[in-house]
């Protein structure tokens, strides 16, 4: 059963790495238990504190009756970290859609084992704040609610202070994703958790791919107090996740030490190079999917680069692009950890 709030408030507040789990396909769009299994085994040995399961880097396309693989995607995922791992591991579900909808996402998550629900509001571009909050509210009441800022190029919709005030004053909110990709949207909601005076309780994962260590080694000071990333829950992190351990520890240091050296911003600048290859900014994201799947396949996890959606591939280009940060940031990347792991996390 999900751990009650205080303990979950309690591990947010640590530095944890989340990866935004892919989907892991047989050539026939098929769900591959096999490695389905793998890359949780490899997000838990790589030293990832959670695990977000449902959400956009899964495929939103698993609810579709078609598939219907939802359910299983999420039991699959909660059973293996069980079954693999004696450390405390925090499960977000996504979950998206209308309210009724959403409930029942939320509902069935806690029931699977889930802690806290990642709240999307893609499609819901003409609710009004009000309207958004209650939904939240109605989610909050069967499962904690992590926020979620997705940014409008992947789905998401233009949120503002006033919402994100209001959604801060929620009490079963334990966490907000802020995923803008835009400096001024991530400090306005970083101000409206301060001033709802949640800074101590409400925690800030980034899921900003293209500022990732600036992010993390930022502390944000108002003239009401401040706050500071926790962590991060991001597609990025779903490969090269040893290395993203690394990396975030690296700033936390930084940043309780006062001092970021050159270095570690030198490597934030490359990694948002090499994000923008995997996720294909150069064709606002239409690969970066497909793009996370090339660089887990590369290292012999997923056989394939396979989506739900037949259309949905590399765009032109973008393999030649993966190669090349793959060559010029090897630091970046965990392919001998990777070698040395996965016939283990495959058996």
């Amino acid at each position: 059963m999900p751990a009650p709030a205080r303990t979950l408030r309690t591990a947010l507040r640590h530095a944890l790495v989340i990866p935004a789990h892919p989907l892991a396909l047989t050539s026939a769009r098929k769900l591959d238990e096999r490695r389905q299994r793998a890359l949780t085994r490899y997000y838990l040995d790589a030293g990832a504190g959670g695990l977000a399961v449902g959400v956009h880097t899964t495929q939103f396309a698993i609810r579709e009756p078609r598939h219907g693989l939802y359910r299983p995607v999420l039991e699959l995922a909660a059973e293996t970290a069980r079954a693999w791992s004696k450390r405390r591991v925090v499960t977000v579900a996504g979950v998206i859609g209308r309210t009724k909808a959403a409930v029942r996402e939320a509902a069935l998550a806690r029931d699977l084992g889930y802690e806290v629900a990642l709240l999307g509001l893609g499609g819901l571009a003409h609710w009004t704040d009000e309207r958004l909050v209650a939904h939240a509210k109605a989610v909050a009441e069967e499962l904690p609610v992590m926020g979620f800022y997705l940014q409008p190029a992947v789905g998401g919709r233009p949120l503002g202070y006033r919402f994100w005030r209001r959604l801060a004053e929620l009490d079963r909110l334990v966490a907000i994703k802020v995923a803008p990709f835009d400096r001024y949207a991530t400090l306005e909601v970083a101000r409206a958790v301060i001033d709802a005076g949640r800074s101590g309780d409400v925690a800030l994962y980034t899921g900003n791919d293209d500022a990732i260590v600036a992010d993390l080694v930022t502390p944000i000071r108002t003239g009401r107090g401040a706050i500071a990333f926790r962590g991060g829950l991001l597609g990025q992190w779903a490969v090269w996740t040893r290395a993203a351990v690394r990396l975030l520890t690296r700033c936390r240091t930084a940043r309780r030490g006062g001092s970021v050296p050159v270095s570690l911003l030198t490597a934030g600048a490359q990694l948002t190079d090499a994000n923008a290859a995997i996720f294909d900014a150069a064709n606002r994201f239409r690969g970066c999917i497909p793009g996370i799947h090339e660089v887990l396949r590369r290292q012999g996890l997923l056989r394939g680069r396979w989506c739900l959606d037949p259309r949905e591939e590399l765009s032109p280009g973008q393999r030649a692009e993966i190669e090349r940060v793959s060559r010029a940031y090897p630091h970046l990347a965990d392919d001998a950890f990777v070698r040395a792991n996965r016939d283990r996390w495959l058996a």
